[in-house]
C-alpha cells in the first residue's frame, strides 16, 4: 500500500466565516465594536473580567448556532488519502465538528475554560485544570482548581506565550504539502509558520487577498474564498 503524504493546513478566521462566525477583527483593532484590548488582553481581564466573560460568552453561544461549512467538511474528507494535520489560529471547533482529528489550536479553544492561575509557565502549561464546557456561559463566581480561582477562557491573549508554538514548527516540519488558508498571515508568530517547510514541500494558498506568502516564490495561490478554494485544491493535490 502506498504511504501517504503528510498534508499540513494552517488555517484562519476567514475558514470559518463562511460558517457565520465573524473574523476576529479588523484593521480598526476592533471586534464587533469592542476594543480588542479591553477584552483580549491579561489587562482587559485584571481591569474587568466580567466583562471578558461576557464577550466570550456571546462568542460561544453564537459557535453553537453555526456549522462547519463545506471547506471544513472537504479538509476532513482528505484524511482518506492523506496525512492530515490541521494548526489553526481559530478558537472554534468547527474542524473537529465537520471530522477532523488531528487539530492543534495554537489560540486556545472557545468552549474551554480554566482557572486564571493554572495553564501557565510555573505548572509547564499542565492541562490538568483545561475542562470542556460546550456552548454554555461562565459567570463570574465560578471557580476552579487547586487554589480556586476564578475560570477564564482557555485561549491565548494578546501579550500570552503561545505554548503550542513549538509543537506546530515541528508539524510543519513534516508537510509533504502545506496548505494555507483563511488567514492573512498578520498575527504573529503564527504567520511565520510556513517559512518551517522543508525543501521539496509543496506549498499552496487559498485567500481572496494577496498576503505576505501569497506573495512568496513557490507558494501557489487561489485566490478565492475558502469554500471555493477548497474545490479546487482537492482537484490539484489529487493530481500530485
Amino acid at each position: 500500500m502506498k504511504e501517504k503524504k503528510t498534508l499540513v493546513v494552517l488555517s484562519g478566521s476567514g475558514i470559518s466565516a463562511e460558517s457565520g462566525i465573524q473574523t476576529f477583527r479588523g484593521h480598526d483593532g476592533l471586534w464587533n465594536g469592542v476594543p480588542v484590548d479591553e477584552v483580549c488582553t491579561p489587562g482587559g481581564w485584571h481591569n474587568n473580567p466580567e466583562r471578558v466573560l461576557d464577550f466570550y460568552n456571546e462568542r460561544r453561544a453564537q459557535l453553537g448556532k453555526v456549522k462547519p461549512n463545506e471547506a471544513h467538511l472537504i479538509l476532513a474528507q482528505l484524511e482518506r488519502d492523506f496525512n492530515v494535520e490541521i494548526i489553526t489560529q481559530n478558537v472554534d471547533d468547527l474542524h473537529e465538528r465537520a471530522g477532523s482529528t488531528k487539530v492543534l489550536h495554537l489560540h486556545g479553544e472557545l468552549t474551554k475554560v480554566r482557572p486564571e492561575d493554572c495553564y501557565c509557565k510555573k505548572d509547564n502549561y499542565s492541562l490538568e485544570y483545561v475542562s470542556d464546557i460546550g456552548y454554555r456561559s461562565v459567570s463570574l463566581g465560578e471557580t476552579g482548581g487547586p487554589q480556586s480561582r476564578q475560570l477564564r477562557p482557555h485561549v491565548v491573549w494578546f501579550g500570552e506565550a503561545v505554548p503550542n508554538l513549538s509543537l506546530a514548527m515541528q508539524t510543519v516540519r513534516k508537510a509533504d504539502v502545506l496548505l494555507i488558508i483563511g488567514t492573512s498571515l498578520q498575527v504573529f508568530p503564527a504567520a511565520m509558520l510556513y517559512t518551517q517547510a522543508q525543501d521539496g514541500c509543496d506549498i499552496f494558498m487559498i485567500d481572496p487577498d494577496d498576503s505576505p506568502a501569497g506573495m512568496v516564490l513557490g507558494v501557489e495561490h487561489i485566490k478565492e474564498k475558502a469554500t471555493v478554494g477548497m474545490e479546487i485544491f482537492r482537484n490539484i493535490i489529487s493530481r500530485l
